[in-house]
């Protein structure tokens, strides 16, 4: 087993209990904080959530533009935080610690841990990045988007506070039942009606609340994910700040990355060869033809072939989502729960400085952070 290998399945098996126990917690809020404390003018928070892996000259540019535009607000990102997986199951570059190190870097002010995309559906992750908006009271909220045509429409929607939901082949106002446009978003542009919806869903005044900016050219994840693995960060410099950089290199040199093609294939065929059908039916996003699949072809010798044992879903990713789910074992109540109680705690992954902190705190006296390294 390699050291990558090594480091996925140790973080996998802490992250598999941070899971377990947050879903265990109801939101802990702090039953008194200082009145006169909490009276106190504080900034405005602007709230964005961003995978950053890595964090690029678009993140950037989006960051930058919402603080230029709310100079005294503290600029917060909601990294995904346990498994260390995306919205499409794939493994992060780098860990969510790493990714937060980049954030302060280029200018953020506070980094806090965001839900577990690689093992939850996309409207399960959805509800809980609203529930965390929520809990930080956001006052701004940053999305980059593709300018593409009827999509200003659907900007101009959400921005009155009416949440926009996805339909097949259709975007809805679900206020005044319009259909806004036909056919399907581009996926960056998806996530914003969907995430208006899941904020409407939990009750959560987004009304002018959205400051969307306009996505720029000249940015390929693909050249850059392959830069970093053929070791040649140069291919990508005129796509990175050079802070991210840095801290790739860092990374690499403590050889705790790149990660992104990495799996714990231990943890995996444990999970196919030796768990009862009853618990495989049970682990999140596998649905009964996987198990049944899984069952009457152990025992498996490679993640190639638990891959053929996976049955095609409705998402391009979804075989990689089950993929990961089988790596992290976390079961469907598990989830359900955590969801249920998500943010149980604000954990703060980095901040800029200690009065930065201060402030962060002052802002939302009444929920309980923890500083987590």
């Amino acid at each position: 087993m390699s050291h990558h290998e090594k480091l996925i399945k140790k973080i996998m098996e802490r992250d598999r209990k941070i899971i377990l126990s947050d879903a265990s917690k109801k939101p802990i809020f702090k039953e008194q904080f200082n009145a006169e404390l909490s009276s106190k003018k504080t900034p405005k928070i602007i709230a964005d959530f961003t995978e950053y892996s890595p964090l690029h000259k678009g993140h950037l540019h989006c960051m930058m533009q919402a603080k230029g535009a709310f100079p005294d607000a503290l600029f917060v990102a909601v990294v995904p935080g346990p498994t260390e997986r995306s919205g499409r199951g794939l493994p992060y570059i780098m860990t969510r610690h790493a990714r937060a190190r980049s954030a302060i870097a280029v200018g953020a002010d506070v980094v806090i841990e965001g839900p577990p995309m690689g093992i939850m559906g996309s409207g399960q992750y959805s509800i809980c990045l609203a529930k965390m908006f929520k809990a930080l009271d956001a006052d701004i909220i940053p999305r980059g988007y593709q300018p593409v045509e009827g999509f200003d429409l659907i900007m101009e929607r959400i921005t009155m506070g009416h949440a926009v939901a996805p339909r097949p082949y259709k975007m809805v106002d679900l206020k005044t039942r319009e259909i806004l446009l036909e056919g399907k978003l581009q996926e960056d542009n998806y996530v914003i009606a969907s995430l208006s919806k899941s904020l409407k869903k939990i009750g959560f005044d987004f009304k002018d609340k959205f400051f969307f900016v306009k996505r720029i050219k000249g940015v390929s994840g693909t050249l850059i994910r392959k830069s970093i693995l053929d070791n040649n960060l140069d291919l990508a410099k005129d796509m990175l700040p050079p802070e991210t950089i840095e801290v790739l290199r860092e990374e690499i040199e403590n050889n705790n990355a790149p990660l992104h093609n990495i799996r714990s294939e231990e943890l995996i065929l444990e999970t196919v060869n030796e768990t009862s059908r009853d618990e495989l039916f049970n682990i999140s996003l596998l649905n009964e033809t996987t198990t049944n699949d899984i069952i009457n072809n152990r025992p498996f010798r490679s993640m190639e072939d638990v891959m053929k044992s996976i049955s095609q879903g409705f998402s391009t990713h979804h075989k990689s989502r089950v993929l990961s789910s089988l790596e992290a074992k976390v079961n469907k109540e598990t989830i359900s729960k955590y969801i249920e109680n998500y943010p149980s705690l604000i954990r703060v992954l980095n901040y800029k400085d200690k009065h930065v902190l201060q402030e962060f705190k002052n802002r939302i006296p009444h929920r309980r952070l923890q500083i987590w390294q």
